[in-house]
């Protein structure tokens, strides 16, 4: 039998090959020329600090430094279970969406030369699934290394930060292709899927 706080590690250290497999994906990922790049929106980067800013709030605002409620042991697990299921499945998520980008993607709102407007794979569904990856990859950082209040205080400051992004991307997007860019928002949500399978 498991006990408790070996159950509770072991979901820690999912999490963290989580993370870890996301860090492998962007030190290999396939990189454009930096002179490829023909419009950039340096707003973008305001969200980026709010996102990083609601992940440092989860990381270092940990359970072990705050007094938090007790939870009974099948609550617990529980949790822990569903924190590396989210984690999985986020995973997941951002590594199929960077790899349909290919060379498109960057940290950084940006077109490239011969930039596409990409709608297969997993931005069939989303437009952002990148983003909404790393807000699972988040939740479930929060749900298993942090207390209750910093994770509350955490989504919102991401979600913030996201909307920044996604605005500017999306003023390039719309810049670059008009009313096909247009269409596709048109159908298909920003971050948060819909049960629906969207239409051929």
């Amino acid at each position: 039998m498991i006990h408790l706080p070996s159950f509770v590690g072991f979901a820690r250290l999912f999490i963290l090959l989580c993370w870890t497999a996301l860090a492998v994906v962007y030190f290999i990922r396939k990189r454009p020329d930096r002179r490829a790049a023909q419009r950039r929106a340096p707003v973008a980067v305001a969200g980026i600090l709010l996102q990083s800013a609601a992940f440092f709030v989860v990381w270092f605002l940990r359970a072990d430094m705050f007094p938090a409620f007790s939870l009974p042991d099948l609550v617990l697990r529980i949790v822990c279970v569903l924190a590396a299921l989210l984690a999985v499945l986020s995973d997941g998520l951002v590594i199929e969406a960077v790899r349909v980008l290919g060379k498109q993607w960057s940290f950084q709102a940006r077109l490239i030369e011969g930039h596409r407007l990409v709608v297969a794979g997993p931005y069939s569904y989303m437009r952002h699934p990148i983003y909404t990856g790393m807000l699972g990859m988040l939740l479930a950082t929060g749900l298993a290394f942090s207390v209750w209040w910093a994770l509350a205080m955490a989504i919102p400051i991401f979600a913030a930060g996201t909307a920044v992004r996604v605005r500017a991307e999306e003023r390039l997007l719309h810049e670059a292709f008009g009313e096909d860019f247009d269409a596709y928002r048109e159908h298909v949500p920003a971050v948060l899927p819909r049960w629906s399978i969207p239409r051929a």
